[in-house]
């Protein structure tokens, strides 16, 4: 309420100037009379303001109570958009609750409003341009955009509906061109520039310096320097690259929603877990299909069934399904979509005057250019395709021993290698996974931040929820206060798209020194429980929960004054650090100790368990690293080009694998059209930042090792130095600030089995 009554004040003042002090006493008398529960008074003050300055001339008391009124009238539907009110929750989270799709739609064309009136009110300020008027004024203003907007794409990501679907179809053009006209606004950047002009006598620390030239550097990199006619062409291209990346991630979640793998036969399920077989019993069930089994491509199916089905059609049949996943000359088909986006990047990337678009986004990253990106990739990919081809020579002996008279193709790599880590290591993943329900695994994140940092989970039901399953919790400091809130929505729906992620609904900032708490959310697709027994995780799910909760943190722990640089608010090749260094912790042989409890016998994990764990830790990273080296060089290929992309996708992608010598017997992580990250998500030209970030976690990990697990110190200092610093520093120095040296490649190697 105080940064909205500070909104309308501004503008009383700019009223002044043309206004005399009568008018201004019957607008504060309509604002008293009607705004209470009744009307926006800002789009009352917005629509005054136009006609001020279109006329110049003062407004007739009759015209003043005819606008206020007629705005009154078209508000009253307003009040009862929750989108647009105080939220009256528990921590002031969404309300869930209340929320409806009819709401969105005019909850964004009065946030749109709201927006344009703020950024007006900064433009024709008539004070010099300051830190506070213009740098502070920009980072304070679209608040309500921001909440309407992290809301609306936050459940297009996690609980979407045709509905929905539609209004983000619709908005894709809408948002474009408003966020257009910010950041190319010559006027507006007058005032950043002058500003900007000025830091050196301004006396800012640290924080507000940074704040500065990010908002200084953003309007520069968006085309704000340009020649008006470039400008149009940008805006062209902006328009079309959100409609393209919003249709390929459609055009994949319809697709996958839409395959089922039906068996109607037991016989053809030999191998499979009875867990693995009464959850697609479960799927079949609920879509009709009684007594027969279902699966589909979301991960819990369909990487157990390539793991352990015998049956090799089938296998064959649900991998054709998912590596040919947006490539069927169809509705959804997705090559001409990512053709399109790439040379659409590339032309934005040389409009600003890059030689590509790796060139541009690299610019703003720990690696900076794309030879650097290629350097590390180049050095790991000899070792890793070495170790790969020789993992594919056992798979093959293997396939022999056993009477097959084939080669191992990639539908079949997962399931012989399944077979010989039982004969080399005695390892059976079934007898992993009783030890790794999802509530111990859980729990067992919650325990490790406990230990390094303090903090505390308190479990919420009086908070709303967007969809039943979905669990919240109060995140508590060492000292007991309130640090922010954590959504955790664990379980695949049709309504969710694949994969795992982080997101936010409210960024970490400071008002007057307080604190704003984050309210964070960690998306992910686990196995579901089956009748009475919980989830029961695969090591890597679990060490997938470890990983997001580790993204999580960065957000909960961030203690910065502005929110666009709060938490992960961080280039894509740092972000990875504190998820994946998670996920060391998750593999630890104490740990595992402290958390992987049977969920029937709540013993811990034995230690002759463990024991083959670890003896199994490299087994198979030839692969693991080949798969995912292979993406990141198709990645870069797509964006380090310097001229458009032309032929055919597929054999564009074949050529991108043959100059490489990536053998038949693997794939790309992602073939280009089901590449979800570099085409519908944030990660073009920025898919490396994985290996990037590992060299960093391996590295930090090895200072915790060379003292203790939890020493106190060392997790201090992350947590000072790294988690708490969002994007308020050169990253390399934060790294080097937290460890005392750059990183060593040494620990990767190590880890990867590549040394």
């Amino acid at each position: 309420m105080r940064q909205q009554n500070y909104k309308i004040v501004s503008v009383l003042f700019w009223l002044l100037q043309y206004c005399d002090k009568y008018t201004i006493l019957i607008l504060i008398f309509l604002k008293s009379i009607t705004y209470t529960n009744i009307c926006n008074f800002a789009q009352i003050i917005a629509r005054i303001k136009r006609y001020i300055m279109k006329k110049k001339r003062l407004l007739p008391f009759f015209l003043i109570v005819a606008t206020a009124f007629v705005g009154c009238e078209q508000n009253k539907q307003m009040t009862d958009n929750p989108l647009l009110l105080a939220y009256d929750t528990p921590f002031n989270v969404p309300p869930f609750d209340k929320i409806k799709d009819e709401h969105f739609k005019p909850a964004f064309e009065e946030a749109l409003k709201v927006h344009n009136l703020e950024i007006d009110t900064i433009i024709n300020n008539s004070e010099d341009p300051s830190f506070a008027n213009t740098i502070v004024a920009l980072e304070n203003a679209g608040k309500l955009l921001g909440n309407v907007s992290t809301v609306f794409y936050n459940l297009n990501q996690a609980n979407t509906n045709d509905s929905i679907k539609a209004i983000a179809k619709e908005l894709v053009p809408i948002m474009s061109a408003h966020n257009d006209e910010i950041s190319l606004n010559a006027k507006l950047f007058e005032r950043v520039k002058a500003v900007w002009s000025k830091k050196s006598s301004l006396g800012l620390d640290s924080e507000d310096n940074k704040l500065l030239e990010e908002t200084y550097k953003s309007f520069v990199r968006a085309g704000v320097n340009l020649k008006d006619a470039d400008k149009e062409k940008l805006k062209k291209i902006n328009s079309e690259l959100s409609s393209l990346t919003l249709q390929f991630g459609q055009n994949l979640m319809t697709e996958s929603k839409a395959f089922e793998l039906v068996v109607d036969s037991a016989s053809q399920l030999e191998g499979l877990s009875e867990a693995l077989k009464s959850a697609a019993a479960e799927d079949a069930k609920a879509k009709g299909k009684e007594g027969k089994w279902v699966f589909t491509l979301q991960n819990p199916s369909i990487m157990p069934f390539l793991q352990y089905a015998k049956n090799r059609e089938l296998r064959k049949q649900i991998w054709e399904a998912y590596q040919t996943q947006g490539n069927h000359d169809d509705a959804t088909d997705n090559k001409e979509n990512l053709r399109k986006i790439s040379n659409l990047r590339l032309a934005k990337a040389k409009l600003l005057g890059y030689a590509s678009h790796a060139a541009f986004v690299l610019e703003e990253s720990m690696a900076e250019n794309p030879a650097n990106v290629y350097a590390l990739l180049n050095k790991l990919w000899t070792p890793a395709l070495n170790k790969a081809k020789g993992e594919a020579a056992d798979i093959n002996k293997e396939i022999k021993a056993e009477g097959g008279n084939f080669e191992v193709a990639p539908y079949d790599w997962r399931y012989y290698t399944e077979i010989i880590r039982k004969k080399r290591f005695a390892l059976n993943e079934d007898e992993i996974k009783p030890y790794f329900s999802l509530p111990t695994v859980r729990e067992g994140a919650f325990a490790v931040a406990n230990k390094l940092y303090g903090l505390t989970f308190v479990a919420l039901n009086n908070v709303p929820v967007y969809q039943k399953d979905v669990e919240v919790y109060e995140v508590k400091d060492k000292d007991g206060s309130h640090l922010g809130i954590l959504y955790a929505d664990f379980f695949p729906r049709e309504s969710k798209r694949s994969g795992a992620w982080m997101t936010s609904y409210r960024n970490q900032s400071k008002t007057e020194g307080k604190r704003n708490a984050p309210v964070i959310s960690i998306v992910c697709n686990f196995t579901k429980p089956v009748g009475d027994q919980p989830a029961l995780l695969t090591f890597d799910e679990a060490s997938t929960l470890f990983h997001e909760f580790g993204h999580a943190l960065h957000g909960l722990l961030s203690n910065v004054k502005y929110k666009s640089l709060a938490g992960t608010s961080v280039s894509r090749d740092f972000v990875e650090l504190p998820s994946q260094i998670m996920e060391n912790w998750a593999a630890d042989p104490q740990v595992l100790k402290e958390y992987a409890k049977h969920y029937k016998t709540k013993e811990a994990i034995p230690d002759s368990l463990i024991a083959k764990m670890e003896k199994a830790g490299t087994f198979d990273q030839g692969f693991a690293t080949v798969e995912y080296l292979a993406a990141s060089l198709l990645d870069m290929n797509y964006h380090a080009t310097t001229s458009p992309i032309t032929g055919d996708i597929n054999d564009f992608e074949k050529g991108a694998m043959k100059k490489i010598g990536l053998i038949d017997a693997i794939i790309p992580r992602y073939r280009s059209t089901y590449f979800q990250h570099i085409f519908a998500s944030g990660y073009s030209a920025g898919y490396y930042a994985y290996i990037w970030s590992e060299v960093l976690d391996s590295d930090a990990f090895a200072a915790f090792k060379e003292k203790s697990l939890y020493d106190q110190p060392t997790a201090d200092s992350f947590r000072r130095n790294i988690l708490e610093k969002g994007n308020t520093g050169d990253p390399a120095q934060m790294y080097k600030t937290f460890r005392g040296a750059d990183p060593d490649p040494k620990y990767l190697l190590i880890k990867r089995g590549l040394n």
